[in-house]
């Protein structure tokens, strides 16, 4: 089956003009970073409003790095990740201090506080200020018969495969199985000796590197990063998409990018006049018929299926 789905999102950009490969390679970059929000507000039961922020800090590293030393792209998404584990298991640090919704104020705040950072007048030769950074879209390799918009195409898709096969490898292990308990009982998983501190420290950060290779594939992706990009709206526009996708699902991950990419621009060829009204009814829509999530109801509709099938004739 996954091989199958597999084949037929290499097939796609073939088939597509070239607008619909962008806006399925921005798809395939935010279900990246909706994983990684997933991690730790799903699977872990953290609560963060800010992880527009860590996407930032991603998208400038990439942007600094091939503007101002030349670096070539691919090299910038591996970095951007470490730079935003470093960034985010820092800052999960003293944040295991807070209660959940302090915690949320407190990522909240970042996630206001970095667009006016990055604004800075003594980081302007880092940054660019308000102007942002311009990049080059990169070409495919030589002797690959792709367009550049293909080609960042296939290249977010096989950073997507390479971050989800590492997501379900870990939630399936030792360390998957620490986190999830320090989510539904805290105090017994502390108590058969899981370091809570440590492991939540650590899922703030792995979940932070997750949306620092976004944020870096999307920088490449736009080839511009400004300030403006990046306001607290990203970060409730994240955690709208992972509680749509589905809490706790691997899979929702794609559902949430599915729905934050497309579904505003079809509320807004419905309504000129207003767009976000139709696009919180879409929002209450999916949340009063869907109330698991989309990744949820699929799953529940399946086994409803599976388990007519194995039902023994009357």
């Amino acid at each position: 089956m996954i091989a199958l789905f597999l084949v037929m999102l290499c097939a796609l950009p073939f088939f597509l003009p070239g607008y619909r490969v962008f806006q399925l390679t921005l798809t395939i970059i935010y279900a990246i970073a909706l994983l990684g929000l997933n991690l730790l507000t799903g699977f872990n039961g953290q609560i963060s409003l800010g992880h527009g922020a860590f996407y930032a800090i991603g998208a400038y590293v990439a942007a600094i790095l091939m503007d101002r030393f030349g670096a070539p792209y691919w090299l910038t998404i591996p970095v951007a990740g470490f730079v935003c584990l470093g960034a985010g298991f820092l800052f999960g640090l003293p944040a295991l201090r807070l209660e959940p919704l302090y915690l949320a104020l407190a990522t909240f705040a970042l996630g206001v506080a970095l667009p006016q950072i990055l604004k800075y007048k003594h980081l302007e030769h880092w940054t660019g200020g308000v102007q942002g950074i311009v990049i080059n879209k990169p070409d495919p390799p030589p002797g690959l018969p792709l367009s550049q918009d293909q080609w960042l195409y296939f290249l977010a898709l096989m950073v997507a495969v390479l971050m989800f096969g590492l997501a379900r490898n870990l939630l399936r292990g030792r360390v998957g199985r620490a986190i999830v308990a320090i989510r539904d009982h805290p105090i017994a998983a502390e108590t058969m000796g899981i370091n809570t501190a440590l492991y939540k420290s650590l899922t703030f950060g792995v979940s932070a590197m997750y949306t620092g290779v976004a944020g870096a594939l999307g920088a490449i992706a736009v080839q511009f990063v400004a300030p403006d990009s990046f306001s607290v709206f990203l970060s409730i526009t994240f955690l709208v998409g992972v509680v749509i996708g589905g809490l706790a699902s691997i899979s929702g991950a794609l559902y949430g990018a599915l729905f934050i990419q497309f579904i505003p621009n079809i509320a807004d060829q419905i309504s000129k006049s207003a767009p976000w009204a139709v696009y919180g009814l879409f929002l209450i829509g999916f949340m009063y018929l869907m109330p698991w999530g989309i990744a949820g109801s699929v799953r529940r509709g399946w086994a409803g299926v599976l388990s007519h099938f194995k039902r023994p004739p009357a």
